[in-house]
């Protein structure tokens, strides 16, 4: 297995990645965009054979939207059905600047509000696109029968988020990402049963089959028999999300891996930013080392909650008995301008800061209360019942406290991944053909995400730019036909049988639970909210022996023709193994903060992030090398209508 990599060995590519941006006003990219591309004529549309890998917000509303274009779509969901993609788990909302409170929003306020919130490491022309996109996301959610929230007239209604100043986050009750995946689903199931749509359930993708360099088609297991199936396309689209299993402990389902992405990158398609880790503030505590996920509750409790400690270390009092004149409001005093809604990155480094000056509560001392007394005091009871009950009620159950009484315990934990495969201004990938969608590309967001803007970014995506851009490409490409017989597609299932074989027949004493267990811990702590250069250097030196102990000792019981987790997870810890090494060394070659890049040694007088815009004003990009030295591409990100400055939400 492979040595740590230290800095020297980065090799550097001399050629610069180009974005294909759209010349002209930043206002009218888009639209000129789409006046200009060339067409695929409905007819046509009947000749082309779509994969959509994922089944998510991304996937759903890319399969269902270009099915009901005409297109024929093979759909694949690593669940027993289309119906519980880790979307499932968004609960606070989606942005749209719809300025329906008069309270200031535009287009233009939301383009700058979340370039800001990236901490100006973003594209500035994909993130005005996606602030024009956001009305129209809105006004289609409403007619697939989305249930947002509404006031007493009967008008949708929305409320505040971290990172901004305005309302504009529209909201269902209960799961507001549910209910956006139940509407993806409805349009998704018309077409299934038109059958526009073919459904696979229980497959996880294996591997990318390229023909003449462009992707052709998807080597897949059906996670049921074990099967290796091969399936051919004139395009492929991955919308398979997020990697924040990694560091094992995350708000991430089990089955949220990074496998597909990462095969695609062994296979040519560059991974973008890997180190842009996004920490949520508002999660329940950890209460034991056996966790496997940590329960994400929703920002929006910190719009009405006060986030505070005993402004003494030594105050062991019940907060019921903690006078207001001893609690520190640290984000309010901290944030006066902000207050609780400061953006994710900034309120998790300030609970941070509090818990390593030992002002955290629990026996951890990795807590800090989120209280609502103030709230009912002002609203009642039944208005914070109305809009938070159903979380409130999931906490209880957890903890056995009720939020009405006694004030939540809450600690930041891993939550979304900017980073992902590089795409262009058209979400392709570096590979032809394959296109990259929602939380899975590297994303609009920068260093750092505002919430409710990841729903906003996959619906975005799948509804809205991928029948532009996909057809653009099929107009303008010529595609011979191709076979799941031909050779490109025989080895590639032939080397993931191999790759299935290969971890079967280990045979050691470790399972992959205590293996990722381990990755884990070396990745929160040494790779996770603050960062230094020695303790990159750390976990560098870590990770390959923790890959000498998975391919040298991993047991793993059971067949591959057969339903067998431990093999799925087996599969998904070695690519994690990888991925954590190239997470460490980006944010080593990183020598800034910026967003949720965190290094400890670059930090202003203020602790806030110091950004070198001098020298790490691009997107890097990493070349797959059979050599395990990456090569690192930049895409410089040259801004042209908005001034980089430094961060302020005070």
């Amino acid at each position: 297995m492979s040595d740590s990599l230290p800095e020297k060995e980065i090799v550097e590519s001399v050629s610069k990645l180009d974005g294909r941006i759209p010349s002209g006003d930043l206002e009218d990219k888009w639209s000129k965009y789409k006046s200009s591309i060339k067409l695929v004529n409905p007819s046509n549309k009947r000749k082309f054979n779509i994969i959509v890998v994922g089944t998510g917000l991304a996937g759903a509303s890319a399969a269902s939207t270009l099915a009901e274009l005409g297109y024929n779509v093979k759909s694949f969901c690593i669940q027993d059905t289309p119906r519980r993609a880790h979307s499932i788990a968004a609960q606070g909302g989606i942005n749209a600047a719809k300025n329906y409170q008069n309270d200031g929003d535009s287009v233009h306020r939301l383009f700058i509000d979340t370039i800001k919130g990236g901490d100006y490491r973003a594209r500035e022309e994909n993130v005005h696109r996606l602030a024009e996109i956001s009305t129209n996301i809105i006004d289609q959610c409403v007619a697939q029968g989305v249930p947002f929230a509404r006031d007493y007239g009967g008008l949708l209604t929305n409320r505040s988020f971290g990172g901004s100043q305005v309302s504009r986050t529209f909201y269902a009750r209960g799961q507001t990402g549910q209910q956006l995946l139940l509407g993806a689903y409805s349009s998704m199931m018309r077409q299934v049963a038109k059958q526009q749509i073919e459904m696979f359930p229980n497959r996880e993708m294996l591997d990318v089959v390229t023909v003449n360099d462009r992707a052709r088609g998807i080597v897949v297991r059906n996670l049921k028999t074990g099967e290796l199936e091969t399936h051919s396309g004139d395009a492929v689209l991955l919308c398979t999300g997020g990697f924040g299993n990694v560091y094992f402990l995350s708000t991430n389902g089990k089955a949220s891996n990074a496998s597909a992405a990462w095969r695609c990158h062994k296979k040519g398609a560059f991974m973008a930013n890997p180190c842009f880790a996004q920490i949520h503030p508002t999660c329940i505590p950890t209460s034991g080392e056996y966790q496997s996920k940590l329960t994400l509750m929703s920002e929006s409790l910190r719009n009405d909650g006060r986030v505070w400690v005993p402004k003494s270390k030594d105050d062991k009092r019940s907060p019921a008995d903690i006078p207001e004149s001893d609690r520190d409001n640290f984000l309010e005093r901290m944030y006066p301008a902000y207050g609780n809604l400061v953006p994710r990155d900034v309120g998790s480094r300030a609970i941070k800061k509090m818990c390593d000056e030992g002002k955290g509560l629990d026996p951890t001392g990795r807590a800090v209360y989120l209280d609502f007394k103030s709230a009912i005091d002002r609203l009642g009871k039944k208005n914070i019942s109305d809009k938070y009950g159903n979380l409130f009620d999931m906490y209880e159950t957890i903890t056995g406290d009720s939020p009405y009484s006694t004030p939540m315990k809450i600690y930041p934990a891993i939550h979304y991944i900017m980073g992902g495969l590089w795409v262009d201004y058209d979400l392709m990938s570096t590979v032809p053909g394959l296109f990259v969608l929602g939380e899975a590309n590297f994303s609009d967001h920068g260093a750092n995400r505002l919430g409710a803007s990841a729903l906003m970014q996959g619906l975005a995506d799948g509804y809205f730019v991928i029948p532009n851009t996909l057809g653009n490409y099929l107009a303008n490409t010529k595609l011979d036909p191709v076979s799941t017989t031909s050779e490109e597609f025989k080895e590639a299932k032939n080397d993931s049988k191999e790759k299935t074989e290969e971890l079967l027949n280990i045979k050691g004493s470790s399972t992959v639970l205590e293996i990722h267990r381990e990755l884990g811990g070396v990745m929160w702590d040494l790779v996770g909210m603050a960062r230094t250069k020695e303790s990159l250097q750390e976990a560098l030196d870590k990770i390959p022996k923790i890959k000498d102990k998975f391919w040298n000792d991993l047991y793993l019981p059971g067949e591959s023709n057969t339903l067998n987790k431990n093999l799925e997870q087996a599969g998904r810890l070695a690519d994690f193994l990888e991925l954590g090494e190239l997470m460490a060394l980006d944010a080593m070659n990183r020598e800034e903060s910026c967003g949720a890049h965190f290094r400890e040694e670059y930090q202003t007088e203020e602790g806030e992030p110091l950004r070198n815009d001098d020298k790490y004003a691009y997107v890097s990009a990493w070349e797959y090398n059979e050599n395990n030295i990456p090569i690192l591409h930049k895409e410089n990100l040259d801004y042209k209508f908005v001034k980089m400055t430094q961060r302020n939400y005070k």
